[in-house]
Protein backbone atom coordinates (compact mmCIF):
# COMPACT_ATOMS: atom_id res chain seq x y z
CA UNK A 1 0.00 0.00 0.00
CA UNK A 2 1.05 3.52 -0.81
CA UNK A 3 2.21 5.63 1.72
CA UNK A 4 3.50 8.27 -0.85
CA UNK A 5 2.00 9.19 -3.94
CA UNK A 6 3.32 11.91 -6.37
CA UNK A 7 2.36 12.95 -9.63
CA UNK A 8 3.90 14.74 -12.06
CA UNK A 9 5.43 17.58 -9.56
CA UNK A 10 7.12 20.58 -10.21
CA UNK A 11 9.09 23.67 -8.19
CA UNK A 12 10.11 26.38 -10.65
CA UNK A 13 12.25 29.46 -9.25
CA UNK A 14 12.66 32.76 -10.47
CA UNK A 15 16.04 33.30 -10.36
CA UNK A 16 17.62 37.37 -10.54
CA UNK A 17 19.94 37.77 -13.69
CA UNK A 18 22.74 40.08 -12.35
CA UNK A 19 24.63 42.17 -15.23
CA UNK A 20 27.80 42.89 -14.90
CA UNK A 21 29.54 46.33 -14.06
CA UNK A 22 28.69 49.69 -12.75
CA UNK A 23 26.12 50.03 -16.10
CA UNK A 24 24.92 46.35 -15.37
CA UNK A 25 24.41 47.38 -11.76
CA UNK A 26 22.42 50.81 -12.79
CA UNK A 27 20.33 48.74 -15.38
CA UNK A 28 19.35 46.03 -13.25
CA UNK A 29 17.54 49.01 -10.50
CA UNK A 30 15.32 50.13 -13.31
CA UNK A 31 14.88 46.73 -15.45
CA UNK A 32 15.75 43.39 -13.61
CA UNK A 33 16.01 40.59 -15.64
CA UNK A 34 15.15 37.01 -14.36
CA UNK A 35 15.38 33.33 -16.01
CA UNK A 36 13.08 30.14 -14.53
CA UNK A 37 14.69 27.41 -12.97
CA UNK A 38 13.03 24.00 -12.81
CA UNK A 39 14.29 22.49 -9.60
CA UNK A 40 11.81 19.92 -9.89
CA UNK A 41 10.69 18.96 -13.55
CA UNK A 42 7.54 16.96 -13.74
CA UNK A 43 8.34 13.81 -11.45
CA UNK A 44 6.50 10.97 -10.60
CA UNK A 45 6.42 7.85 -8.00
CA UNK A 46 5.14 5.92 -5.02
CA UNK A 47 6.89 4.61 -2.16
CA UNK A 48 5.12 1.68 -0.01
CA UNK A 49 4.40 1.61 3.65
CA UNK A 50 7.91 0.42 5.19
CA UNK A 51 10.12 0.43 2.54
CA UNK A 52 13.08 2.36 2.58
CA UNK A 53 14.55 4.10 -0.59
CA UNK A 54 17.39 5.59 -1.54
CA UNK A 55 17.42 9.02 -3.20
CA UNK A 56 20.13 9.73 -5.12
CA UNK A 57 21.65 12.55 -7.15
CA UNK A 58 23.95 14.90 -7.92
CA UNK A 59 24.67 18.81 -6.02
CA UNK A 60 21.32 20.78 -7.34
CA UNK A 61 19.74 17.92 -9.07
CA UNK A 62 16.16 18.22 -7.01
CA UNK A 63 16.81 16.25 -3.95
CA UNK A 64 16.40 18.38 -0.96
CA UNK A 65 13.85 20.34 -2.97
CA UNK A 66 11.94 17.36 -3.28
CA UNK A 67 12.31 16.47 0.42
CA UNK A 68 11.33 20.10 1.42
CA UNK A 69 7.66 19.36 -0.61
CA UNK A 70 7.12 16.14 0.51
CA UNK A 71 7.13 17.62 3.97
CA UNK A 72 5.46 20.66 3.75
CA UNK A 73 8.22 23.67 3.61
CA UNK A 74 7.69 24.44 -0.16
CA UNK A 75 4.98 24.56 -2.03
CA UNK A 76 4.90 22.60 -5.51
CA UNK A 77 4.62 25.04 -8.20
CA UNK A 78 2.43 22.06 -10.21
CA UNK A 79 1.45 18.36 -9.56
CA UNK A 80 0.20 16.40 -6.89
CA UNK A 81 1.43 14.88 -3.36
CA UNK A 82 -0.23 12.52 -1.25
CA UNK A 83 1.13 11.43 2.03
CA UNK A 84 -0.50 9.16 4.14
CA UNK A 85 -4.06 10.79 2.85
CA UNK A 86 -3.28 14.60 2.90
CA UNK A 87 -1.61 16.72 0.75
CA UNK A 88 1.77 18.26 3.02
CA UNK A 89 1.63 21.89 2.56
CA UNK A 90 -1.66 22.39 3.53
CA UNK A 91 -1.71 20.44 6.34
CA UNK A 92 1.15 20.93 7.68
CA UNK A 93 0.42 20.34 11.45
CA UNK A 94 -0.78 16.76 11.30
CA UNK A 95 1.90 16.04 8.68
CA UNK A 96 4.66 16.66 11.19
CA UNK A 97 3.23 14.68 13.81
CA UNK A 98 3.39 11.55 11.60
CA UNK A 99 7.08 11.91 10.09
CA UNK A 100 10.15 12.55 11.63
CA UNK A 101 12.59 14.36 9.58
CA UNK A 102 16.54 14.31 9.72
CA UNK A 103 19.07 17.24 7.78
CA UNK A 104 22.69 16.41 8.27
CA UNK A 105 24.02 20.50 7.44
CA UNK A 106 21.05 21.51 10.44
CA UNK A 107 19.96 20.65 13.27
CA UNK A 108 16.78 20.54 15.34
CA UNK A 109 18.43 20.74 18.58
CA UNK A 110 18.45 23.62 21.32
CA UNK A 111 22.18 24.73 21.11
CA UNK A 112 22.73 25.87 25.03
CA UNK A 113 20.78 23.23 26.63
CA UNK A 114 21.40 19.48 27.37
CA UNK A 115 20.04 17.22 24.88
CA UNK A 116 17.80 15.58 27.58
CA UNK A 117 15.53 18.80 28.05
CA UNK A 118 15.53 19.05 24.31
CA UNK A 119 13.67 15.42 24.55
CA UNK A 120 11.96 16.23 27.38
CA UNK A 121 10.77 19.37 25.46
CA UNK A 122 9.69 17.69 21.72
CA UNK A 123 7.57 14.83 24.14
CA UNK A 124 5.52 17.96 24.81
CA UNK A 125 5.29 18.87 21.51
CA UNK A 126 4.60 15.86 19.55
CA UNK A 127 2.32 15.03 22.87
CA UNK A 128 4.63 11.63 23.58
CA UNK A 129 2.83 9.52 26.14
CA UNK A 130 4.90 8.77 29.33
CA UNK A 131 5.19 5.11 28.43
CA UNK A 132 6.00 5.52 24.97
CA UNK A 133 8.82 8.04 26.08
CA UNK A 134 10.49 5.85 28.40
CA UNK A 135 10.94 3.03 25.80
CA UNK A 136 11.87 5.00 23.26
CA UNK A 137 15.24 6.90 25.33
CA UNK A 138 15.74 2.99 26.26
CA UNK A 139 15.92 2.15 22.27
CA UNK A 140 17.97 5.21 22.17
CA UNK A 141 20.19 4.23 24.53
CA UNK A 142 20.98 0.42 24.17
CA UNK A 143 21.68 1.14 20.07
CA UNK A 144 22.38 4.68 19.75
CA UNK A 145 24.16 5.30 23.03
CA UNK A 146 22.94 8.54 23.87
CA UNK A 147 22.89 7.91 27.56
CA UNK A 148 26.75 8.74 26.91
CA UNK A 149 26.33 12.42 26.81
CA UNK A 150 22.23 13.12 27.08
CA UNK A 151 22.78 15.55 29.99
CA UNK A 152 25.44 17.48 28.27
CA UNK A 153 24.51 20.86 26.17
CA UNK A 154 24.01 20.15 22.70
CA UNK A 155 26.82 22.99 21.99
CA UNK A 156 29.57 20.51 23.34
CA UNK A 157 28.33 17.46 21.30
CA UNK A 158 30.41 15.97 18.58
CA UNK A 159 29.16 16.20 14.98
CA UNK A 160 28.58 12.00 15.66
CA UNK A 161 26.98 12.83 18.92
CA UNK A 162 24.94 15.61 17.33
CA UNK A 163 23.62 13.20 14.33
CA UNK A 164 22.46 10.59 17.20
CA UNK A 165 20.33 12.97 19.25
CA UNK A 166 19.09 14.56 16.14
CA UNK A 167 17.79 11.02 14.71
CA UNK A 168 16.37 10.37 18.46
CA UNK A 169 14.39 13.45 18.27
CA UNK A 170 12.97 13.04 14.92
CA UNK A 171 11.61 9.04 16.09
CA UNK A 172 10.64 10.31 19.69
CA UNK A 173 6.62 10.38 18.21
CA UNK A 174 6.93 6.93 16.66
CA UNK A 175 6.45 8.48 12.86
CA UNK A 176 5.11 6.77 9.95
CA UNK A 177 7.73 8.02 7.49
CA UNK A 178 11.24 9.36 8.17
CA UNK A 179 13.24 11.92 5.76
CA UNK A 180 16.65 11.34 5.66
CA UNK A 181 18.91 13.92 4.25
CA UNK A 182 22.78 13.27 4.36
CA UNK A 183 22.31 11.74 7.45
CA UNK A 184 25.57 10.43 8.03
CA UNK A 185 28.19 13.32 6.63
CA UNK A 186 31.19 13.94 7.65
CA UNK A 187 31.07 11.03 10.41
CA UNK A 188 33.73 8.17 11.07
CA UNK A 189 32.70 4.80 9.95
CA UNK A 190 31.72 3.37 13.38
CA UNK A 191 29.34 6.11 14.13
CA UNK A 192 28.11 5.50 10.71
CA UNK A 193 27.46 2.10 11.15
CA UNK A 194 25.81 2.35 14.16
CA UNK A 195 23.38 5.02 12.75
CA UNK A 196 22.60 2.35 9.86
CA UNK A 197 21.57 -0.36 12.14
CA UNK A 198 19.03 1.65 14.00
CA UNK A 199 17.58 2.60 11.14
CA UNK A 200 17.28 -0.82 9.73
CA UNK A 201 15.96 -1.45 13.39
CA UNK A 202 13.66 0.97 13.34
CA UNK A 203 12.31 0.16 9.54
CA UNK A 204 11.91 -3.75 11.01
CA UNK A 205 10.52 -3.54 14.56
CA UNK A 206 7.84 -0.09 13.23
CA UNK A 207 7.88 -0.89 9.77
CA UNK A 208 8.91 3.18 9.76
CA UNK A 209 8.88 4.20 5.58
CA UNK A 210 12.48 5.85 5.19
CA UNK A 211 13.39 8.23 2.36
CA UNK A 212 17.43 9.02 1.97
CA UNK A 213 18.83 11.31 0.40
CA UNK A 214 22.72 10.92 0.38
CA UNK A 215 26.04 11.20 -1.49
CA UNK A 216 27.16 8.47 0.36
CA UNK A 217 26.66 5.24 -1.65
CA UNK A 218 27.42 2.97 1.54
CA UNK A 219 24.40 4.29 3.00
CA UNK A 220 22.46 2.92 0.04
CA UNK A 221 24.16 -0.32 -0.44
CA UNK A 222 23.57 -0.60 3.39
CA UNK A 223 20.01 0.37 3.68
CA UNK A 224 17.85 0.37 0.30
CA UNK A 225 17.36 -2.18 -2.05
CA UNK A 226 15.36 0.58 -3.81
CA UNK A 227 16.73 3.61 -5.65
CA UNK A 228 15.75 6.71 -7.17
CA UNK A 229 17.84 8.90 -9.07
CA UNK A 230 17.13 12.70 -9.78
CA UNK A 231 18.78 14.56 -12.22
CA UNK A 232 18.47 18.25 -13.52
CA UNK A 233 15.41 18.03 -11.63
CA UNK A 234 13.78 14.57 -13.43
CA UNK A 235 13.78 11.62 -12.30
CA UNK A 236 16.09 9.74 -14.55
CA UNK A 237 15.94 6.00 -12.80
CA UNK A 238 13.61 3.87 -10.52
CA UNK A 239 13.87 0.59 -9.53
CA UNK A 240 16.22 -1.89 -8.15
CA UNK A 241 19.62 -1.19 -6.93
CA UNK A 242 20.88 -4.73 -8.36
CA UNK A 243 19.19 -3.68 -11.82
CA UNK A 244 21.43 -0.51 -11.66
CA UNK A 245 24.31 -2.23 -11.19
CA UNK A 246 24.13 -4.18 -13.84
CA UNK A 247 22.84 -1.61 -16.43
CA UNK A 248 25.70 0.92 -15.30
CA UNK A 249 28.06 -1.37 -13.60
CA UNK A 250 28.50 -4.96 -15.34
CA UNK A 251 32.27 -4.61 -15.83
CA UNK A 252 33.87 -7.17 -13.38
CA UNK A 253 37.77 -7.94 -12.71
CA UNK A 254 39.23 -10.68 -11.37
CA UNK A 255 42.65 -10.46 -9.84
CA UNK A 256 45.09 -13.67 -9.55
CA UNK A 257 48.40 -14.58 -8.20
CA UNK A 258 49.84 -17.39 -9.70
CA UNK A 259 52.53 -19.79 -9.34
CA UNK A 260 53.40 -20.23 -12.94
CA UNK A 261 52.62 -17.84 -15.83
CA UNK A 262 49.98 -18.37 -18.44
CA UNK A 263 51.65 -18.16 -21.61
CA UNK A 264 49.20 -18.15 -24.30
CA UNK A 265 45.44 -15.99 -23.02
CA UNK A 266 44.39 -15.76 -26.68
CA UNK A 267 41.53 -18.09 -25.79
CA UNK A 268 40.03 -16.01 -23.04
CA UNK A 269 39.71 -13.18 -25.51
CA UNK A 270 37.63 -15.22 -27.74
CA UNK A 271 35.16 -15.71 -24.81
CA UNK A 272 35.01 -11.82 -24.86
CA UNK A 273 37.21 -11.07 -21.98
CA UNK A 274 38.17 -6.90 -22.42
CA UNK A 275 42.02 -6.42 -21.10
CA UNK A 276 44.56 -9.18 -19.72
CA UNK A 277 47.31 -7.71 -17.79
CA UNK A 278 50.07 -8.90 -15.52
CA UNK A 279 52.18 -8.02 -13.22
CA UNK A 280 54.99 -9.73 -11.54
CA UNK A 281 53.35 -12.76 -11.35
CA UNK A 282 49.92 -11.44 -11.00
CA UNK A 283 47.54 -11.45 -13.51
CA UNK A 284 44.14 -8.60 -14.07
CA UNK A 285 41.49 -10.05 -16.07
CA UNK A 286 38.41 -7.29 -16.87
CA UNK A 287 35.07 -8.39 -18.43
CA UNK A 288 31.61 -7.29 -19.00
CA UNK A 289 29.37 -9.73 -16.65
CA UNK A 290 26.49 -9.52 -19.56
CA UNK A 291 29.09 -11.04 -21.99
CA UNK A 292 30.36 -13.83 -19.66
CA UNK A 293 30.51 -14.71 -16.20
CA UNK A 294 32.61 -15.33 -13.57
CA UNK A 295 32.45 -18.55 -13.35
CA UNK A 296 33.49 -19.45 -17.04
CA UNK A 297 36.75 -16.99 -16.35
CA UNK A 298 37.63 -18.79 -13.25
CA UNK A 299 37.40 -21.99 -14.37
CA UNK A 300 39.29 -21.58 -17.20
CA UNK A 301 42.31 -19.66 -14.85
CA UNK A 302 42.28 -22.49 -13.30
CA UNK A 303 42.79 -25.20 -15.40
CA UNK A 304 45.26 -23.25 -17.08
CA UNK A 305 47.41 -22.18 -13.73
CA UNK A 306 47.93 -23.27 -10.14
CA UNK A 307 46.99 -20.47 -8.18
CA UNK A 308 47.96 -19.06 -5.03
CA UNK A 309 45.03 -16.78 -4.20
CA UNK A 310 42.14 -14.89 -6.50
CA UNK A 311 39.27 -12.15 -5.67
CA UNK A 312 36.96 -10.92 -7.77
CA UNK A 313 35.89 -7.10 -7.73
CA UNK A 314 33.15 -5.42 -9.18
CA UNK A 315 32.18 -2.00 -10.37
CA UNK A 316 31.94 0.06 -6.99
CA UNK A 317 28.25 2.04 -7.21
CA UNK A 318 30.27 5.39 -7.19
CA UNK A 319 31.16 4.18 -10.66
CA UNK A 320 27.67 2.89 -12.12
CA UNK A 321 26.39 6.40 -10.64
CA UNK A 322 28.75 8.37 -12.71
CA UNK A 323 28.46 6.16 -15.39
CA UNK A 324 24.43 6.51 -15.28
CA UNK A 325 24.97 10.24 -14.93
CA UNK A 326 27.43 10.16 -18.15
CA UNK A 327 24.82 8.30 -20.59
CA UNK A 328 21.90 10.68 -19.46
CA UNK A 329 23.74 13.86 -19.90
Amino acid sequence: MAIIKVENLYKVYRQRKGREGLSGAIKDVFNREYKTVKAVDGISFSINKGEIVGYIGPNGAGKSTTIKMLIGILVPTGGNIDVNGIMPFKHREVNAKRIGVVFGQRTQLWWDIPLSETLSLMRYVYDVPEKQYRENLKIFSDILGIDQFIHTPVRQLSLGQRMRADISVALLHNPDILYLDEPTIGLDVVVKERIREFILEVNKTRDTTVILATHDMSDIERLSSRVMVINSGKLVYDGHLDTLKRQYGSEEMIVAELLNKIEDTSELTGMGVDEIKYQDNKITIKYDSLKINSSTVLRWLIDKAETKDISIKVTPIEDVIRRMYAVRN
